[in-house]
């Protein structure tokens, strides 16, 4: 029984742990994915480029494109009252709205880049706090908050101004993640080009991919038509660090539990033993009685397979029994953000690894310690 309940345990804890893992890569995921476009084309050579030297009528036709938007970013700095920020300012077309789930991300106000032809800035909630600004309670009540954005011809000259200067309200707050919150404010395209003097020239072109498609072989398909001239990403290559780290993460801890499971397994070796031990008398009997040593092998060696699987189906069981219940009635809190709960995700592919892994494991510390004790059986 001691032997069961450390393969048990072990079992469960590579259940739990696998699928929590699973569930905060789901949550950075999403994080990451909304705000950034699934692919993203830019000028491989230059920071801007003229958006008519591509075809974006051709890029939309191309299998698996749900939506474009055309975006430029620039730093600019940020006043309100008496503080002034620095910030990335992102001037996208109405569709990105739709394209980065904008409206299950808003935190308060209307997620909308105009109201009354009038153009609208979406902050991340972070900035808007550091810049002391709000969003009223009454919808005909707006925070204004001061723009000052950079020429790409500025200079500085006594009585030229190297920047342009606008007043813009803010229409609502969003929360993405950590480098949105904190930087990022969306405003209409139009707006940020005659801000910056771009004219037709853009910094990015943001292109949504249908969940369906392959994400990378719909950027094979559009690099093919925008050509080498220019650079065709998807966000994973974007924050290609942060899923990596994650990745990594997850294998350490699988490996950790694997050699916590074959630490287990020693229990199994020793109860082997023991039993060895205690039924010395019985198999001087047993081989009194014609059998050989492959009976008196199998006699032991099922008798620890036995151990193993009953080990492995209660660790099994255990195991998805928490990660569904914390999926489906969330008894564990996320510390940092109150009202969540901890995310979890169960995956076949996770469970055919698991049973795979302890099989493999139970199978070698079932038939090498029971080969062993038997060759030195006199």
């Amino acid at each position: 029984m001691i032997s069961v309940v450390g393969i048990t345990i072990s079992t469960a804890a590579l259940v739990i742990l696998l699928s929590a893992f699973n569930g905060i890569e789901q949550m950075v995921i999403k994080l990451y994915s909304d705000f950034d476009p699934s692919v993203s084309i830019r000028s491989a050579q230059a920071k801007t480029f003229n958006q008519g030297f591509i075809d974006i009528e051709k890029i939309r036709a191309v299998e698996g494109v749900q939506n474009t938007s055309r975006a430029i970013e620039e730093v600019i700095i940020l006043k309100h009252e008496d503080k002034w920020v620095h910030a990335q300012m992102v001037g996208v077309d109405t569709n990105f709205l739709t394209m980065s789930k904008m409206r299950a991300h808003i935190v308060d106000g209307i997620p909308a880049l105009l109201i009354n032809n009038e153009p609208q800035a979406i902050f991340g909630a972070y900035l808007l706090d550091k810049l002391g600004g709000y969003i009223p309670m009454s919808d005909h009540i707006r925070e204004q908050i001061t723009f000052n954005v950079p020429l790409r011809e500025g200079k500085l000259r006594p009585g030229k101004n190297p920047l342009n200067v606008r007043v813009v309200s803010v229409s609502s707050r969003m929360n993405f993640n950590r480098e949105v919150n904190a930087e990022k404010a969306v405003i209409p395209y139009q707006l940020a080009s005659d801000l910056l003097e771009y004219g037709d020239d853009i910094t990015a072109l943001y292109v949504d991919v249908n969940d369906n498609y392959n994400l990378n072989s719909v950027k094979k398909e559009i690099q093919s038509v925008v050509g080498n001239d220019f650079e065709v990403k998807t966000n994973f290559e974007k924050n290609e660090l942060i899923f990596k780290t994650s990745q990594s993460e997850r294998l350490i801890v699988y490996f950790i539990l694997v050699f916590i499971f074959i630490l287990a397994s020693f229990n199994l070796i020793a109860s082997i033993a023991m039993l060895y031990v205690e039924k010395k008398p019985d198999i001087r009997t047993l081989f009194g009685l014609g059998a050989d040593k492959r009976t008196i092998f199998n006699i032991f060696f099922f008798e620890a397979l036995m151990i193993v699987g009953r080990g492995v189906i209660l660790g099994l069981l255990i195991g998805y029994l928490v990660v569904f219940a914390q999926i489906y009635f969330g008894f564990v809190s996320m510390p940092s953000a109150p009202g969540e709960y901890f995310p979890m995700l169960a995956t076949w592919e996770d469970a055919i690894m698991i049973i795979s892994s302890v099989t493999i494991l139970g199978l070698i510390v079932s038939y090498f310690p029971t080969k062993v004790l038997l060759r030195k059986h006199k």
